[in-house]
């Protein structure tokens, strides 16, 4: 019997690695300390070993069927409800001690979700949101996969559309640098930030302003250029690392 033990475990450790995806979806919600916008994730909580009790991220196996986008698609709407409009391929994560054998790739994707679509997300004892630098520690390599991702954001902030995912159709320049505060995890100083996103030449005023306030209202600004989403939602594979 412990020879067949044995024999099982070699014969496991031999087969070739299992094919995952997993999803690290960021969306601007609220810090509980000061109410300013913060970089928030849903994580959802093991119920089976190995790890069984920790947070880790959205995800599961890859279906025989399935394409890599539809199975992270399928599998946000399954754990959350979300169906973000931005769902990009980060990276593929398949070190060989990630997890207990057999072997297992994960590719990961990540999503950008706009405020009204965080708010309609399901939420329960095994679903929950969590700071982006406060998750605690997370099962097999997640706590990387979450570094990993928080890294790539703020680089892409600096150069791309990308902050444009998490506003709505319409927003005011308060709210564009109030993401780019979230994610860069520092203050911008208005008056500068102002000057320069009004000489981009993708944001364009509206004749719209935001009602509610007990001051002069804002303007409303509409983004105008590419859609903020990656090569891999239409149909083609992201280069980059």
């Amino acid at each position: 019997m412990v020879y067949q033990g044995h024999a099982n475990v070699s014969e496991r450790a031999l087969q070739p690695p299992a094919l995952a995806i997993s999803t690290v979806i960021f969306a601007l919600r609220p810090d509980p300390d000061t109410g300013r916008p913060a970089l928030w994730l849903p994580l959802v909580r093991r119920i089976r070993e190995p790890y069984r009790g920790l947070w880790a991220l959205p995800g599961g196996p890859l279906g025989a069927r399935e394409s890599l986008q539809e199975a992270a698609a399928a599998n946000l709407a399954q754990t959350t409800g979300l169906a973000p409009k931005y769902l990009e391929q980060l990276y593929a994560f398949g070190g060989t001690d990630r997890s207990p054998s057999p072997r297992v790739v994960s590719i990961v994707y990540w999503a950008l979700v706009e405020p009204d679509e965080a708010a309609l997300s399901r939420e329960d004892g095994n679903v929950r949101w969590f700071p982006a630098e406060r998750t605690g520690e997370l099962a097999f390599d997640h706590n990387e996969i979450v570094a990993y991702a928080l890294w790539r954001l703020r680089n892409r902030m600096e150069y791309g559309s990308i902050a444009y995912a998490f506003l709505g159709d319409t927003f005011t320049l308060a709210q564009l640098r109030e993401v780019y505060e979230a994610v860069l995890g520092r203050e911008l100083e208005p008056a500068n930030f102002r000057r320069q996103l009004r000489a981009a030449p993708d944001i364009e005023a509206t004749d719209e302003y935001l009602q509610g306030g007990r001051h002069r209202p804002p303007r409303l600004y509409r983004y105008t250029g590419a859609t903020p989403q990656s090569p891999s939602a239409t149909g083609t594979e992201s280069s980059e690392p």
